[in-house]
């Protein structure tokens, strides 16, 4: 899996080999990423995103179960950090994401990821981070941070 502790092997591109390995990724990822910061993370349906979202919410100190907010659109999980999981695919238009009043919701410290970013174009700060997550062909997963520079 590689070293997980630096950002620069995400900005390299990070393969996982399982799940289990993939949390135990983005529960390290945790300690990388500043409070108050959005994670945009982009991929395709089964590359793994939510459960990238999962280990990062360990290791921001949520120990209770992470799903989807596939339908719920918006999942709101109390750790050391509150972290803000909203899931875009349903959403028709960039606007729409104002209504799940996110930023009312994101009290310091705290964390937003958002799946599916492309959906809510201009509605992320300029300064977000973007990880973008592809199912390799061998089953494994790819993670790589191309934002920060």
């Amino acid at each position: 899996m590689g070293q997980i502790a630096s950002l620069e092997s995400w900005k390299t591109g990070l393969v996982t080999r399982s799940g289990a390995e993939t949390e135990q990724a983005a529960e390290a990822f945790a300690d990388l990423l500043p409070p108050d910061t959005v994670l945009s993370l982009s991929g395709e349906l089964g590359s793994g995103k939510t459960t990238f979202v999962r280990g990062l919410a360990r290791g921001l100190g949520y120990a209770g179960d992470v799903t989807s907010p596939s339908f719920s659109l918006l999942n709101v999980l109390e750790g050391r950090r509150r972290l803000l999981h909203v899931d875009a695919y349903r959403l028709k238009t960039p606007e729409a994401f104002d209504g799940l009043m996110v930023w009312d919701l994101a009290k310091t410290p705290w964390n937003l990821v958002v799946e599916w970013p492309e959906r809510v174009e201009g509605r992320l700060p300029a300064e977000s981070w973007r990880m973008e997550a592809a199912m390799l062909p061998d089953g494994a997963h790819r993670y790589r941070l191309v934002q920060p520079a």
